[in-house]
């Protein structure tokens, strides 16, 4: 460094001869070269070193305190064992000694550093020998750059190249591992490449499509049947899209040609992270499943069938087109044997052509002949592959029918030890009838056969019913017309014993009472017997004093009129005919067109004043509806008799609700309340006229309104032929009080006095009855405008 600053001084200005300069001038260019490859080597990436032959450092650039890692402070005079272990330390010196015998340098030699921070850094360098003019070695100099970086990613390549290799010799190892286990599944798989090839096929599926790998490998597949191509393209691109399906229903071709239904699932593999490497696909064979399902199916629902075909031609039609399809035919037919005339004949058809069908119904022919009578005689299945070359095939039936028959199945219908007929199958659309069809057609010919033979029974049954029916009417009308007659001369007769005794009264007793007491008491059974036979009759309990109570109630008010209109009138039989044909004569009836829910509205607020007395609350929701066509007395009669039986059938402290709103096209109204309910057994009866859900006696007494004042009994009945009549729709709902599930148990009348009722809700929960009736809407014609009543008129303003 001094002998720089002294060439700078040398090279200062002068004022010597000019030979002088000249020599100043080549000193000074050759300080400038020499500052120049200061500035350069100061200025380069890689770092330049000197140390002593100590190994102390006496000269190096910034860049190599880069390439350190250490501040130029720490290096500067400073070993360069200070910069790596112990080992590493060693090994420099060595390698600086052999320098410094040889007088050689080296190249790419690599030292292991340590940074400030003690993380490991991979130096690369170069060392040559100083010596100075006369050969004197001073030290060493060189270049040193950090490799780090570079041999990290070498050691990584080394890794990665020994983890693909173990990678590779592991997949070849799991691909025979794998390979392996897929020969043992036992449904068949492929493993396609992404252009569809075939680069494995597992045993089963050359067991079950017939071909092997050795066939197909790199080739595709020619089991897609035609009417699929289409669809099984946008199948596989959907499993390329979704990388996965399951459970795929579709239909496969064997190498035999035979289609077969199949259970698909499939997965696209990869090999590399992203892009697709093939597509393994799981094919099951599910055919005899679907068969077996479709064959189940069959059997479910000819099995149910019966009641929906009361008619056994019906319902053997029925079972042929359940044969067609589950057979896969052309036509199908139970053939049933005339034991009386040994003949079979075709009650049940099914064929494509409807006019083979038809024709079918028209043909018998002996029952020693064709294929059927084959079966009759040996009782066991027949297969007919080709009918042109079977020597039982009867040809005539195919004439008959204008049909050709080239294939056919038969099997026997056995009830019991009887053959009653036979099930025939008749050209199978794909391929020949086997030993499954067999095997199906066998299973629905026992469900056949006692299908027809229960349709059988069942019409034995109907037609014994019927007659059975027929005598009981002819019973019950000779049976009533006796009690009828019985009553009249018996009743003479015990009016007359009694006028006799009167007129016997003067004679001694001795003479005659014993007789007259014999007489009676005779007249006396009869007469017990015919108010039995009354009993059994009409299925009530009473005696004549019931019939006259109901006669007398429900005549009261009529006879009242008329007696107060017979007072110093004309005869009274005729003011009683004319007041029957006033009430039950025939009359004109007037249809019109109402608001729903403004005439039920009016009724609840004209009837309100005739039940004052019952605390019953009532709950209207009334929506407006599509006005309804019907006749105004109609439908009040049924409003109010409707509002009437819940009012009568309420506690006191109860609730109603009555509803008006809309139903489909129409308005529906619904009067439910919270009474006491009705039995099952009494619900079954309610609309049969003259029944009623109480004991006569428990509400003989009573008046309209009032709780349990049923009565009559014969208004659901007039509902019922009022909604046959104006075509309107009624029905009921109820379930009965659990407190009191008997007809015979009673209600207090109050829910406060009911010993089970703890508050209100209990009773609310406990029994209610829903009658529901719907009104179609008025027409749109103007068929139902007559002149409006004054009650109309009310309504509609």
């Amino acid at each position: 460094m001094a002998a720089k600053s002294k060439g700078r001084g040398e090279g200062a200005p002068s004022t010597r001869s000019k030979k002088k300069p000249k020599k100043i001038v080549r000193r000074s260019a050759s300080v400038a070269t020499l500052a120049g490859y200061r500035s350069f080597i100061e200025n380069i990436d890689d770092g330049v070193y000197e140390v002593d032959l100590h190994g102390n450092f006496t000269y190096f650039n910034n860049a190599l305190c880069q390439v350190f890692g250490f501040p130029r402070e720490e290096i500067e005079g400073a070993n360069f064992n200070k910069f790596m272990d112990e080992k590493h330390a060693l090994g420099a010196l060595e390698i600086f000694k052999k320098i410094f015998r040889t007088e050689k340098g080296i190249v790419d030699l690599t030292w292991e550093t340590l940074d400030q921070d003690k993380q490991k850094r991979i130096i690369e360098l170069s060392a040559t020998l100083i010596t100075d003019k006369n050969g004197v070695k001073k030290g060493f100099r060189g270049i040193a750059r950090d490799v780090t970086e570079k041999v990290k990613a070498q050691h990584a390549l080394k890794e990665s190249e020994s983890a693909y290799q173990c990678a590779f010799e592991a997949s070849r190892v799991a691909e025979k591992r794998y390979r392996t286990l897929l020969d043992f599944v036992p449904y068949p798989m492929a493993v396609f490449t992404v252009e569809g090839k075939v680069s494995y096929l597992n045993p089963a599926f050359t067991q079950t499509f017939g071909w092997s790998l050795e066939e197909l490998r790199g080739k595709h597949i020619p089991y897609v049947p035609a009417d699929l191509q289409e669809q099984v393209k946008a199948d596989i691109q959907k499993l390329l899209d979704e990388k996965m399906i399951h459970r795929h229903e579709s239909r496969r071709l064997t190498k035999d040609g035979k289609v077969i239904e199949v259970l698909m699932s499939g997965a696209v593999f990869s090999e590399m992270e992203g892009e697709p490497a093939g597509e393994l696909v799981l094919l099951r064979d599910i055919t005899q499943e679907k068969k077996l399902q479709l064959t189940q199916d069959a059997l479910f629902r000819i099995s149910m069938a019966l009641p929906s075909y009361p008619r056994l031609e019906d319902l053997l039609d029925y079972v042929s087109s359940r044969i067609k399809r589950v057979l896969e035919v052309e036509g199908a037919l139970v053939i049933l044997l005339d034991e009386a005339k040994k003949e079979f004949y075709f009650l049940g058809a099914a064929y494509d052509d409807r006019d083979t069908q038809r024709r079918a119904k028209e043909v018998r022919y002996p029952a020693t002949k064709g294929v059927s009578g084959r079966v009759l005689k040996t009782g066991q299945p027949v297969i007919v592959p080709d009918t042109s070359k079977d020597p039982y095939f009867y040809g005539f039936v195919d004439d008959q029918m204008h049909f050709k028959s080239r294939n056919m199945l038969d099997v026997p219908l056995k009830s019991g030890d009887r053959i009653i007929g036979v099930l025939c199958a008749i050209n199978k659309k794909g391929g020949v009838f086997d030993q499954t069809d067999v095997e199906r057609l066998n299973l629905i010919a026992g469900t056949v056969a006692l299908s027809i033979e229960n349709a059988r029974y069942a019409k034995e049954v109907t037609e014994a019913y019927k007659e059975l029916a027929s005598l009981n009417r002819a019973k019950d009308r000779a049976i009533n017309h006796l009690s009828h007659e019985l009553k009249t001369p018996v009743s003479v007769l015990m009016a007359s014993l009694s006028i006799l005794s009167k007129k016997l009264e003067d004679l001694p007793e001795q003479g005659w009472k014993k007789t007259y007491e014999r007489a009676w008491r005779n007249l006396d059974r009869i007469l017990g017997i015919q108010y039995q036979v009354e009993d059994i009759m009409a299925d009530k309990q009473y005696r004549t004093y019931h019939l006259l109570n109901m006669l007398l109630e429900q005549c009261t008010d009529e006879l009242e009129t008329l007696v107060v209109q017979e007072v110093g009138e004309g005869p009274i039989i005729g003011r009683i005919k004319n007041k029957i044909e006033e009430l039950y004569g025939p009359k004109e009836i007037k249809v019109s067109e109402f608001s729903l829910e403004r005439f039920v509205e009016w009724r609840i607020e004209t009837l309100r004043p005739k039940f004052p007395h019952r605390e019953v609350e009532i709950a209207s929701h009334l929506e407006p509806v599509p006005n309804i066509c019907v006749p105004e007395d109609v439908l009040e009669k049924v409003v109010d008799g409707l509002l009437r039986n819940a009012i009568e059938a309420t506690p006191d402290e109860g609730k109603i609700e009555i509803t008006v709103h809309r139903k489909g096209d129409g308005g529906e109204l619904i009067v439910h309340d919270y009474g006491i309910g009705i039995t099952e057994e009494n619900q079954k009866r309610l609309f049969e006229g003259f029944f009623t859900t109480h004991d006569t006696m428990a509400y003989s007494s009573k008046r309209p309104f009032d709780f349990y004042a049923g009565g009559k009994g014969a208004d659901l009945l007039r509902m019922k032929i009022f909604a046959e009549r104006f075509s309107f729709e009624i029905d009921m709902e109820s379930s009965r009080c659990g407190f009191i599930p008997k007809d015979s148990d009673l209600c207090p009348g109050r829910i406060s006095k009911c010993r089970f009722c703890k508050e209100r809700g209990d009773c609310l929960k406990s029994g209610e009855t829903t009658f529901r009736v719907y009104f179609p809407p008025a027409p749109e014609d103007q068929s139902c405008a007559p002149e409006e009543s004054q009650e109309q008129g009310r309504i509609n303003a």
